[in-house]
């Protein structure tokens, strides 16, 4: 009679084990399936490399917009006749005037002149704002003349906080700082006279 009872608890043990066991396993498998979805790339993270539209419509003339593209800060600047005069002014002072040596990307053959910028749109910059010394974001500094951290025949441009790299208004490095190139030009175009797209261009996408 004990033998009987004997089985009866060791098959009872066996049937929980077994149905623990399943359990377990479908837990596991339940908790695996987000972990391995988590690998997939968001639609975020997707985006962050495709191209970045930007209305330039109300950008007046002296003035400068930011927008995000691959994770960095790009400018728009619409430079004034006084500004594009002071890109000329600046060449004796430049590194790199004619942009040799490009930091991260090819500079697009389109830009390949005095301005870095279209020629159909020559009062238009568009920079990647990354100082190429250490990846700080230079900060406007147009005015001309005598100022703060700057020399006395500062011809306009931008200023690196972070150790005192300098740029012209053409985003190109003046001469003896610590950053070695100029900001990059990304590839982009205009698709109607107040839009410009960052990161394609008629080639396709950057």
């Amino acid at each position: 009679m004990r033998d009987n009872e004997n089985d009866r608890v060791d098959g009872s043990r066996r049937t929980w084990l077994i149905a623990t066991s399943v359990t377990g396993g479908v837990g596991g498998v339940a908790a695996a399936v987000p972990f391995v979805v988590s690998f997939a790339p968001s639609e975020r993270a997707r985006a962050a490399g495709a191209p970045v539209e930007a209305d330039i419509g109300n950008l007046e003339p002296g003035s400068m917009m930011t927008v995000a593209w691959r994770g960095k800060p790009v400018w728009i600047l619409n430079r004034t006749d006084r500004m594009m005069a002071d890109v000329l002014k600046a060449v004796p002072q430049l590194a790199d005037p004619d942009s040799a040596h490009p930091f991260s990307m090819p500079l697009p053959d389109y830009c390949r002149n005095e301005y870095r910028s279209r020629a159909e749109h020559k009062n238009i910059l568009v920079a990647v704002a990354v100082c190429t010394h250490l990846g700080c974001t230079p900060t406007p500094r147009f005015q001309e003349g005598p100022q703060p951290d700057l020399p006395d025949d500062w011809p306009g441009g931008f200023l690196c906080p972070c150790h005192g790299s300098t740029y012209d208004l053409a985003g190109r490095v003046f001469r003896n700082k610590p950053a070695p190139q100029n900001l990059d030009i990304p590839r982009f175009m205009f698709t109607s006279p107040t839009q410009i797209t960052i990161g394609r261009d008629e080639q396709g996408e950057a």
